[in-house]
């Protein structure tokens, strides 16, 4: 009897054993491959995706690319304005443009850089041209948004006057920066660059914000202004507003 027992208990640890066997690589089996563990992390986006998402068509590929000049403002010649820390007008016109130009050409045109005097700059052919400057970094009450001009006695006023609608309205729509048109400037009016390029180029300046008090939007929300900018050149190029 007890030799029959204690045979009983071993067939009975066996079983156990085994059960507990297939039962935890049942439990693998379900982790593995029906989802029941942890989920996957999802990817982050990345900055350039988000704001490409803004404007979710690009230019058919089949296309010829349009082509864009663009001016960072000083870029090679000086400073621009300057604040007390030593952040400069064109430091931050030049990390601007390079994000324009490469979502501009993910869209599928042709992008330029010009320096701010260049020989390149007489007589310059394009679709559109754009020179991108920052404001003063003086402690002036109010001193805050951005302003967009083309040069007067334009040849071109009509489509100048679209590229400038276009820029007034997609900037201020990506960036949410008040418009500042009081303080629209002869020298905006009569920039040299505007004067230079090839008559039928249509053309325009900005000023993207003052760096003083506009110093948060300037610095931290780069990827906006170039997503606004971008908006603005497609804008007129495709045909609106």
């Amino acid at each position: 009897m007890t030799e029959r027992i204690q045979q009983r208990l071993k067939w009975g640890e066996r079983f156990l054993l085994g059960a507990l066997a297939v039962t935890f690589g049942a439990l693998i089996y379900l982790a593995a491959f029906s989802g029941a563990g942890p989920a996957a992390p999802v990817p982050t986006p990345t900055p350039t995706s988000i704001f490409l998402a803004q404007h979710p068509h690009p230019r058919p590929q089949g296309l010829p690319a349009k082509k864009i000049g663009i001016i960072p403002g000083h870029w090679q010649n000086d400073s621009g304005a300057v604040c007390e820390d030593g952040l400069t007008e064109a430091e931050i016109t030049l990390s601007v443009a390079n994000k324009v130009k490469g979502l501009l050409e993910w869209y599928g045109y042709e992008v330029e850089l010009l320096p701010e005097f260049s020989p390149r700059i007489l007589g310059y052919v394009a679709d559109a041209f754009l020179s991108i400057h920052a404001d003063s970094c003086e402690p002036i009450e109010g001193a805050t948004g951005f302003k967009v001009a083309r040069v007067e006695n334009s040849a071109i006023p009509e489509q100048d006057d679209r590229l400038v609608a276009c820029l007034w309205k997609e900037y201020q729509a990506a960036t949410q920066l008040p418009r500042h048109e009081g303080s629209i400037t002869n020298d905006m009016l009569h920039y040299h660059a505007l004067k230079e390029i090839a008559p039928q180029t249509p053309g325009a300046i900005i000023e993207i914000g003052f760096l003083r008090l506009d110093r948060e939007t300037l610095v931290l929300r780069q990827d906006a202004i170039a997503q606004g900018i971008a908006n603005a050149l497609i804008c007129f190029l495709e045909g609106g507003p």
